[in-house]
């Protein structure tokens, strides 16, 4: 599989202030997003992917009292700002925002969060901010 790196070029020549990655997957695996220690193990292995450092812990609530958006929201601090995501158990889906003021490879995360939850597709959107 090739690897998409317009990314980098593209931040290298705009320099941008900070990347904001968000990644949806589809039709996860629904024990896996059900499960706070499996997305806290996310987490940990998701920030070694791309290199980030992890501010505090990871904070893993289950909420939602519509059937449509119930089930798990995450969020770590990571030292270059943020990583949150919300897993839906009505469609098994996961979203995911990684956003940073240094930069990361946006495919490696999407493909590490796909792979992670056993999703079947994924859609990945990227925004530099300045």
């Amino acid at each position: 599989m090739t690897i998409n790196n317009d990314w980098k070029r593209r931040y290298e020549k705009e320099k941008p202030w900070g990347m904001l990655t968000s990644i949806d997957i589809h039709d996860c695996d629904p024990n896996t997003i059900r499960d706070a220690k499996k997305i806290k193990e996310y987490v940990r292995g998701l920030l070694k992917e791309i290199d980030m450092k992890a501010f505090g812990e990871t904070v893993v609530v289950n909420f939602g009292e519509d059937e449509k958006v119930a089930g798990f929201s995450m969020t770590q601090l990571i030292e270059t700002s943020l990583v949150s995501g919300h897993f839906a158990n009505h469609t098994n889906r996961s979203f995911i925002d990684i956003f940073s003021c240094k930069a990361y490879d946006p495919h490696a995360a999407a493909l590490y969060t796909e792979k992670f939850f056993g999703g079947k597709t994924k859609n990945i959107h990227i925004i530099f901010r300045d």
